[in-house]
């Protein structure tokens, strides 16, 4: 398979079945949104390298499989509304973030004011993520409507929190320093 193929030279993109659609439809944002997400998550975990930790091959193995769910996310938002959906999201995705956000919380301080993202690169990296894909959320709104699974939207709203407190937990493990928002300006 090439990389290149010519085909998006004049603007148009095929979504999954083969339907061309422009560079800017709401679908291809979304999707690609969420490819940038995947690539800030990529983007942390190599920042994570020569660091050491007890956890941090789980944590390594859990980010890999937010990629990967990440990446059918992003199918899913490809596929056009009359069409099936190869790779299904469900609730148990959803449910798996969830009790790692609980589990990883369980370490963290709790929060008595906002925090600004701070303190080790991978952890920033992760607030950039955790960005990206509150973006790729409200486009996912745009289109909830048209979405074969409703579960999308959710998933990217859990993932958005996941990220957060995959950041506090990076920053708590590594020694990075949150820095709380000064509210006097």
């Amino acid at each position: 398979m090439r990389i290149y193929t010519r085909s998006g030279d004049k603007g148009l993109t095929s979504l999954v079945y083969g339907k061309r659609v422009p560079k800017n439809d709401l679908r291809v944002e979304a999707y690609g949104t969420c490819d940038e997400a995947n690539s800030m998550i990529g983007l942390a975990s190599s920042l994570l390298e020569g660091e050491s930790w007890e956890g941090k091959a789980s944590f390594l193995e859990q980010m890999h499989r937010v990629q990967t769910i990440l990446f059918h996310v992003g199918a899913e938002l490809a596929t056009p509304p009359d069409k099936e959906v190869v790779w299904k999201l469900k609730k148990e995705h959803i449910e798996e973030l969830e009790k790692q956000i609980d589990e990883w919380d369980q370490h963290l301080d709790a929060l008595k004011q906002f925090i600004l993202p701070s303190g080790h690169r991978a952890s920033s990296a992760l607030h950039v993520a955790r960005t990206v894909t509150r973006r790729a959320e409200r486009l996912a709104v745009g289109l909830v409507e048209e979405l074969a699974n409703p579960l999308v939207v959710s998933y990217l709203n859990r993932l958005s929190d996941y990220l957060f407190v995959a950041a506090r937990y990076v920053n708590k493990e590594l020694g990075g320093e949150e820095l709380p928002l000064n509210t006097e300006v």
